[in-house]
């Protein structure tokens, strides 16, 4: 059935209803499944637009999910679901339905698939290409137990791309392991799918064949059924045997239409009946049954609630003003060439990509290989620009390390989503960049306090000569006033935004990073209130730091503070620390930032006011801290 509407109401769902546990799923005729089908898509439908979040990738995946379930022995067989976007079928089916409301909300349930939330949730997941190695080391260990059982590991055809989904297939063959993988292709992850895998798969959907499988589980070739033709764009051919899963030594079958749920759970049933590493290829449509989410595939990748009441946001996003500096600088520059892996949409790259189609490299999702194929057109005198999340870098780490800082090559990073992102949780959180960036020699790290700013700082990274860093927050900006003009700053000068108080000799500096200045400025006008000597200090640069701002205020600071959004451990506040021991400089310290720990998802406000880092958290951190040296003295 399509959907036009988001039901504001919950559906009636009476077969769902009956179940909370898939054994409950697999007690029902196999004729009863697409009514199960339906209404389980009905109830994503409404559970969604109550709690907004991931939307045509579980619409997509509605039918495969409760064929899963209904075929195998879940949770004692493995089911493993790569980067988690459709998972939300899976939660709903495994006890989880009447929570799903509450998905990505403070104390509800995570947004993606989580082992400390359900024993059904074999392999918590957030980032893509991990499912295969995942159960692959299932299946390895359950060997080595001599507890066999079987292990499905559900990857999408975006997720096919990365390097890690090759490195573990190779490895399955190698050990012949009981491995099933499903491939779910719909031709998408966030964006289109691209690249030379994409046209291989579109290959193997032109060929006019299919492999089945027999209910003993012999494979045979058959002719594609009608519903395939004109599904692709491509125009390449090839046999369905000839493919690259064969080659490398999983036997293949399909491609499947991942939307018929009964012939689904034929052909799981009958693989069970084979060993060894197995590949099935389904077909599915992102969105399906809800007909604007199947025309605007991109759009409803995720939506917001629908019944979300928002002050109307004047200030652009930070994507916004990456995406807009970027089209500038090229229009300034033909040697710019810019990089996402996979991410055109969320690093606010359209504009980009339409106005330069031959500058632009969407990579598919392959973090390594971006950054390292920025290093190569860098060798060549070009000017790389690779945009890309802060939790997204950390898989290119030896890249930045090895292929750029290393060589000194000239690459520019716009570091989108920096610090906490809200209901995404800590899969995305970009908590960890600073500690494992200024580390690296030769690297330029900056942090705007503002859209004005993180113009500038991107501007100020693109002209030095070598790797340099931009890191911004997820979100709008603070809604000032952007100079069109570029002009470049210093390296490594930090700014004094405000002082209070500050005509003596005991005075609170708060050293401020990126998104925390404008919440230490408003702690310190009521810390001010109070009678408080305070100066607030833009420190702009991680690294370089302004040694000399610091050294320069260390004679009438009686406490240093400093304030980051990041995990306080080897963070902004530790090259503080760092330097005034080096220096010898004696002063008490209070870095205020991310705890050693893992949040959980809430709204980016409400983890913010958690972590102690909100105007009102670092102004009682402060008071607090002055109140106990104040005694101590």
């Amino acid at each position: 059935m399509l959907y036009t509407e988001i039901p504001a109401h919950r559906p009636v769902t009476p077969l769902l209803d009956t179940i909370d546990h898939p054994q409950q799923l697999r007690s029902l005729e196999q004729s009863q499944l697409a009514q199960v089908a339906d209404e389980l898509r009905q109830f994503i439908l409404y559970a969604a637009g109550q709690s907004g979040g991931h939307f045509g990738a579980n619409l997509g995946v509605v039918e495969l999910t409760v064929a899963l379930h209904y075929c195998f022995n879940t949770p004692n067989d493995r089911l493993i679901w790569d980067v988690g976007h459709q998972a939300y079928p899976h939660k709903a089916l495994t006890g989880r339905r009447e929570q799903l409301t509450t998905i990505r909300a403070k104390d509800g349930l995570a947004a993606f698939p989580a082992r400390d939330e359900s024993v059904f949730d074999t392999f918590g997941v957030g980032h893509s290409s991990t499912a295969i190695s995942a159960g692959l080391g299932m299946a390895l260990a359950r060997r080595y137990q001599n507890n066999p059982c079987e292990v499905v590991a559900v990857i999408g055809d975006g997720a096919m791309t990365a390097g890690m989904a090759f490195e573990a297939m190779n490895d399955a063959v190698a050990h012949d392991a009981d491995l099933m993988v499903v491939l779910n292709d719909n031709d998408m992850s966030i964006s289109c799918s691209t690249g030379g895998f994409a046209k291989h798969l579109a290959s193997i959907w032109e060929s006019g064949q299919s492999i089945n499988i027999s209910a003993d589980g012999e494979a045979y070739v058959q002719p594609h059924p009608e519903w395939i033709y004109n599904s692709r764009l491509h125009s390449a051919a090839t046999d369905a045997a000839d493919n690259v899963f064969k080659a490398i030594g999983f036997d293949y079958f399909g491609p499947f239409d991942g939307h018929d749920v009964e012939q689904l759970t034929q052909v799981f049933t009958a693989l069970k009946k084979r060993k060894g590493p197995r590949l099935i290829h389904v077909y599915t449509k992102k969105g399906k049954g809800f007909a604007p989410a199947e025309a605007d595939q991109i759009k409803y990748h995720a939506i917001t609630k629908i019944n979300a009441k928002s002050a109307p946001q004047t200030a652009p996003k930070y994507s916004d003003v990456f995406g807009q500096w970027l089209c500038d600088e090229a229009a300034q520059d033909e040697r710019l060439l810019a990089i996402t892996p996979a991410m055109c949409e969320g690093s606010g790259m359209v504009g980009f990509a339409k106005q330069y189609p031959q500058r632009f490299f969407d990579v598919a999702i392959a973090e390594q290989h971006a950054v390292t194929l920025a290093a190569g057109m860098a060798c060549e005198g070009l000017k790389p620009v690779v945009a890309i999340y802060s939790t997204f870098l950390q898989r290119g780490y030896d890249q930045l390390i090895h292929d750029v800082a290393l060589q000194n090559l000239d690459v520019t990073f716009g570091i989108d989503r920096a610090g906490l992102v809200g209901e995404d949780g800590p899969t995305h959180a970009g908590a960890y960049d600073y500690a494992f960036m200024r580390t690296v020699p030769n690297l330029v790290i900056m942090a705007p306090k503002d859209e004005n700013e993180c113009r500038q700082m991107l501007h100020t990274a693109y002209l030095y000569n070598g790797p340099a860093a931009v890191r911004y927050p997820r979100g709008n900006g603070l809604g000032v006033e952007i100079q069109q003009q570029m002009t470049p700053m210093e390296i490594g000068q930090a700014e004094i935004v405000e002082s209070f108080n500050d005509a003596q000799d005991d005075v609170i500096s708060i050293l401020a990073f990126g998104s925390r200045v404008q919440a230490a400025v408003e702690a310190a006008q009521k810390l001010a209130e109070q009678d408080l000597a305070v100066r607030v200090v833009n420190m702009r640069f991680v690294k370089p730091l302004d040694e000399k701002m610091i050294a320069t205020l260390a004679p009438s600071t009686a406490l240093f503070v400093t304030v980051e959004e990041h995990a306080v451990m080897a963070g902004a506040g530790s090259a503080v620390n760092e330097y005034l021991a080096q220096a010898q400089i004696v002063k008490p310290m209070l870095n205020l930032g991310l705890a050693d720990t893992f949040m959980h998802q809430a709204t980016h406000a409400q983890m913010l006011h958690q972590a102690g880092l909100d105007a009102e958290g670092v102004e009682s951190s402060v008071r607090q801290a002055w109140s106990k040296l104040v005694h101590m003295v």
